[in-house]
C-alpha cells in the first residue's frame, strides 16, 4: 500500500514546469502545479490501484496533480457527504473540479442530492462542480430515468444568471448533456435553454446561445436518430 509521501514522490519525479504556463493559458491555475498530464496520472492510477485513505491524504496536500489522482483512486461508496463538501470547498481550478466530477462523485450514491445543494452555494467552484456533475451524470448514468434530469431544470434555472466564466461554462455544459441523452430529454432541453435565452441576464444569454448551437447541431441530430431506431 503507498503512501501519500511516496505517491508525491512519485508526481515530483514526472513534473515537467515546462508546461505549467501553457496550463496555466487555459485557465488551470498554475499554484503548486507540477505539469503532469491526466493520461499519466491514470496510469499512475491504475499501478496504486483503489485506496480511499490514500486518496483522502492525497486531497489535502492541495497539489492539483495529487487532487486529481486522489478522484481516481478513491472509492465512490465510501465517500461520505462531509468529505464531498470538503472537497468541493476546496476547489480552485477547473479541471480538479471536472475531474472530480467526472472521475467520482458521478458514481456516489449521494451525487444527485449534491447537485441540488451546490448548485445553491456561491462559491465559484462548489457551484460549477454542481452543473459538471449534472453533464457527467448525463453521460454516465445510462439507467438515470429522464425524469432526475427534468426535477435538476431549477437547480439549472437558478445558475444560469451567474455570469462568473466558469459557472456559466457548466451550465451549458450541463444542459447540452441532458440534451445528448435521448430525443425527449433533447426537446426537454432545447425548451429549458430557449426560456434562458429570455431571462434578463447577459449570462443566462450566452448559456442558451451556447447549448442551442450544439443541441441544434446536424451531429446531435444524427446521434439521437441512432439512439432512437426502435423506440416509439
Amino acid at each position: 500500500m503507498a503512501s501519500v509521501a511516496e505517491v508525491v514522490r512519485r508526481l515530483e519525479a514526472m513534473a515537467r514546469p515546462d508546461r505549467v504556463g501553457g496550463m496555466a493559458r487555459n485557465g488551470l491555475t498554475a499554484e503548486r502545479r507540477l505539469g503532469v498530464s491526466v493520461p499519466e496520472m491514470r496510469k499512475l492510477a491504475r499501478e496504486i490501484g483503489k485506496d480511499h485513505r490514500l486518496a483522502l491524504g492525497l486531497w489535502r496536500t492541495g497539489i492539483p496533480e495529487a487532487r486529481i489522482l486522489a478522484s481516481m483512486v478513491a472509492i465512490p461508496w465510501e465517500l461520505t457527504a462531509e468529505q464531498m463538501d470538503e472537497w468541493a470547498a476546496g476547489m480552485n481550478s477547473w479541471d480538479v473540479c471536472d475531474q472530480a466530477c467526472m472521475n467520482l462523485f458521478d458514481r456516489s450514491p449521494l451525487a444527485w442530492r449534491k447537485i441540488v445543494e451546490w448548485s445553491a452555494r456561491e462559491e465559484e467552484y462548489v457551484r460549477r462542480a454542481a452543473y459538471a456533475l449534472i453533464a457527467c451524470l448525463a453521460c454516465h448514468d445510462k439507467g438515470a430515468a429522464d425524469g432526475k434530469f427534468i426535477r435538476l431544470f431549477p437547480a439549472i434555472r437558478r445558475g444560469a444568471g451567474d455570469g462568473r466564466h466558469y459557472v456559466k461554462k457548466a451550465v451549458s455544459w450541463a444542459i447540452r448533456g441532458i440534451g445528448k441523452r435521448n430525443r425527449n430529454l433533447r426537446a426537454a432541453a432545447a425548451a429549458l435553454a430557449e426560456e434562458i435565452g429570455r431571462m434578463d441576464s447577459r449570462a443566462a444569454r450566452w448559456i442558451a446561445a451556447d447549448a442551442a448551437r450544439e443541441l441544434g447541431s446536424g451531429a446531435a441530430r444524427r446521434r439521437l436518430r441512432v439512439r432512437g431506431k426502435g423506440r416509439p
